[in-house]
């Protein structure tokens, strides 16, 4: 099936395959993956929680209660990682695959410490390593 669309010049662009859902193969390697990705949920006054991975900072989810979020995200990385794979792209393998061989060292005051510590705790870090990483780098991925 194919939709036409129309762009800003009049002339015809055409889109082949939006409307068809993924192969079953493709979707269970998607699923496979994305179930291993290190999900992240942050409280919004608007949206109630907008969940997000660390492995595709980009690919974002919202809903009202935390279980909601954290599922809406789980669908949009799927769904993200589906169509990378449908296209012959290689998606980025969970955190956890990745070794870790590079350290730097951080100085903070005691306060410091104690601010950076809670926040990555209510946000469901294990750390402040990982919580600093996670806001470096969606900071790095959002400003190319």
């Amino acid at each position: 099936m194919s939709i036409n669309l129309k762009n800003s010049s009049k002339t015809e662009v055409r889109h082949e395959g939006l409307n068809r859902p993924f192969s079953r193969a493709i979707l269970r390697k998607a699923r496979k993956l994305v179930a291993n990705y290190r999900i992240t949920l942050e409280r919004s006054e608007n949206l109630g929680f907008i969940g997000s991975a660390v492995e595709l900072p980009t690919v974002f989810a919202d809903a009202k209660s935390p279980e909601k979020c954290y599922k809406a995200a789980q669908d949009a990385l799927t769904v993200a990682v589906a169509t990378m794979l449908e296209r012959g792209q290689k998606p980025p393998q969970p955190v956890s695959a990745r070794k870790r061989t590079e350290q730097v060292n951080v100085r903070l005051t005691a306060e410091e410490k104690v601010l950076l510590s809670n926040a990555a705790s209510n946000q469901g870090f294990k750390g402040i390593s990982d919580f600093l990483r996670n806001i470096a780098l969606n900071r790095v991925i959002a400003a190319k």
